[in-house]
């Protein structure tokens, strides 16, 4: 039985969730017959921590005495804004000994302040994208997956999608089924691929303030299927198709036809991870009209064929 050792780092204003969740993953993981995770925490002097929400948490042990683990990792929270010099450098130093380097949410800062993300490409949380793209601009940030591999670094977009991350690391060192199996017993679904966009279309378009132009986004969404070509959506709005595209983009920042894409796209997804029906019948009730239609789509957005998507993301079947 090969046995993994997962060092997560502690610092005051820590996010406790980025720290609790992938622990609960791989503790869970070690539960299970071959698959066994050595967890440590540890703080720069070992003295306890405050997380951004006020939880005390009790690290294992210094830094400085705490082993070279397999994989370290690196959570994030408002403590990453302005990091302490000594917890910078001893990543700059000891992190590179790692077999494996994970952060979670604005544990990327921590990572790009000490030189560690440089020619990679890597994610984080949306809000701080920007910041991490401006800041360390040899750093090149991808804002839309929920994590990101890039050899042996993974990074991860905000929070809960570390315990996406979490999970695909139990799935490349124990196989689907021991991270099916710790996805089940934490109530989550091992459904979400790495290059999932972190929002959906809805929640990535700005909500338009007009009365007309907010009914057409509600009538793409609940009509995926429906003719939502720009004459037919302008005609719903009242206006004519170019003054419509227009103000369409400048109160969503999103073009009618990428948003049509993305609810389109979210839609054949759901179908794929939730029901049985066939790939010609969600291309139709999803608007692409084709199968054919549908896989371009899919390897274009996800890199994957709708029918491998299914493979991979829908919940198995529970046990009778």
């Amino acid at each position: 039985m090969q046995q993994r050792s997962v060092l997560t780092v502690l610092f005051d204003g820590v996010q406790s969730l980025d720290v609790s969740g992938p622990m609960e993953v791989f503790a869970g993981a070690s539960q299970l017959p071959g698959a066994t995770y050595e967890l440590r925490t540890a703080s720069l002097d070992g003295a306890p921590v405050r997380s951004s929400s006020g939880l005390t948490l009790v690290p294992d042990s210094a830094l400085a005495d705490a082993p070279r683990p397999h994989t370290l990792l690196v959570p994030g929270g408002p403590g990453t804004r302005e990091p302490d010099p000594a917890l910078t450098d001893w990543l700059r130093e000891r992190a590179p000994l790692a077999d494996r380097l994970v952060s979670v949410c604005t544990g990327a800062l921590l990572l790009a302040e000490a030189g560690l993300l440089d020619g990679h490409r890597v994610t984080t949380h949306w809000a701080v994208c920007g910041h991490l793209a401006r800041t360390y601009p040899a750093v090149e940030v991808d804002p839309d997956p929920i994590y990101v591999r890039d050899g042996r670094l993974f990074t991860s977009a905000g929070v809960t999608a570390g315990i996406d991350l979490a999970l695909a690391l139990v799935e490349e060192d124990h196989g689907r089924e021991a991270a099916l199996t710790v996805a089940r017993h934490l109530v989550v679904f091992l459904r979400r691929p790495g290059n999932q966009a972190q929002f959906s279309a809805q929640l990535t378009a700005q909500t338009a303030r007009r009365e007309p132009l907010r009914e057409v986004q509600h009538w793409i969404t609940e009509h995926p299927g429906g003719d939502l070509s720009v004459d037919a959506l302008a005609a719903r709005a009242g206006l004519s198709p170019r003054h419509f595209a227009r103000a369409f983009q400048v109160e969503t920042g999103m073009t009618p036809g990428r948003y049509v894409d993305r609810v389109r796209l979210e839609q054949a997804r759901r179908l794929l991870e939730d029901t049985a029906d066939g790939v010609a019948r969600i291309s139709r009730s999803s608007g692409y009209g084709t199968p054919e239609a549908m896989r371009r789509a899919f390897v274009k957005a996800l890199g994957t064929a709708p029918a491998e998507y299914r493979r991979r993301f829908r919940p198995a079947p529970p046990a009778l």
